[in-house]
């Protein structure tokens, strides 16, 4: 029988502000077999990796050349059999977009998707990368079938998944085209790992540091972990845990009987 695999995904908004706010030791009580982080916002020189080999990870990142921003990384306490940095896009790698890690049959890739909310020009870049992003995972399944896609989508994906879907309707983040797009990506293969297990609503992964949104459970769910529908039957559980506050999300768990 296959063991189980703790995967977590987190956009800790600044992985050297996590670490100070106890990210460390929120690893030790959740420990992961492997997780996923985004917006680490740090270059390789600018962290004391030990801490994180220290709990028996090994990391791997792949920061924007940009400093300060974006960036994504895995942290692993299994070896990889390859370690797959980008996805082939000028652009998007040169803003630290997407790391993969292969294993055995399976693959995981921690994915820091573009948000529009700074105005149209990155809109426009959010929904390019969509596109580009779907055709790269076409491709991708066609080698590696198993794939567990975690990170920030910046979509919600149906009105059970923000505070206040009418008055977000022209939100980006919430758009119409935005959440067709998600609705496709599942549709063309994957499951949503936390819908798969619950179906009810105030569920949410990030909350606005505005007029107190998160004591207020004021949110939006646009954090997953999404894996090849061939996985579907190894989704042993799913989490949300709102109560993990190193960042303005907040950390999702599967656990999967993977080999």
């Amino acid at each position: 029988m296959a063991a189980t695999t703790r995967i977590a995904t987190y956009n800790v908004n600044g992985l050297r502000s996590a670490l100070s706010k106890g990210l460390t030791e929120w690893m030790q009580q959740a420990n992961p077999d492997i997780l996923c982080v985004q917006e680490i916002k740090s270059q390789e020189d600018q962290l004391d990796l030990d801490l994180f080999r220290a709990l028996g990870y090994e990391p791997y990142l792949f920061p924007a050349e940009k400093k300060g921003y974006s960036g994504v990384a895995i942290l692993s306490k299994r070896k990889p059999d390859a370690v797959v940095k980008g996805i082939g896009h000028e652009l998007y790698d040169f803003e630290g977009r997407s790391i993969r890690l292969d294993f055995g049959d399976w693959s995981v890739l921690s994915t820091y998707f573009p948000s529009g909310s700074s105005g149209d020009e990155r809109q426009v870049v959010k929904m390019q990368f969509l596109e580009y992003y779907q055709d790269y995972i076409n491709q991708l399944r066609t080698e590696r079938k198993n794939l567990i896609v975690c990170g920030d989508f910046n979509i919600c994906h149906r009105a059970i998944d923000i505070h206040n879907p009418a008055s977000n309707a022209n939100s980006s983040g919430f758009l119409p085209e935005e959440r067709a797009w998600m609705e496709q990506f599942l549709n063309s293969g994957f499951v949503d790992t936390f819908r798969s297990v619950n179906s009810d609503p105030h569920h949410y992964t990030w909350w606005s540091f505005r007029a107190g949104a998160r004591s207020k459970n004021l949110g939006w769910r646009i954090d997953y972990i999404c894996a090849s529908d061939t996985l579907s039957e190894a989704i042993e559980r799913a989490i949300i845990l709102p109560d993990a506050k190193h960042s303005d999300h907040c950390p999702v768990i599967a656990d999967f009987r993977l080999g």
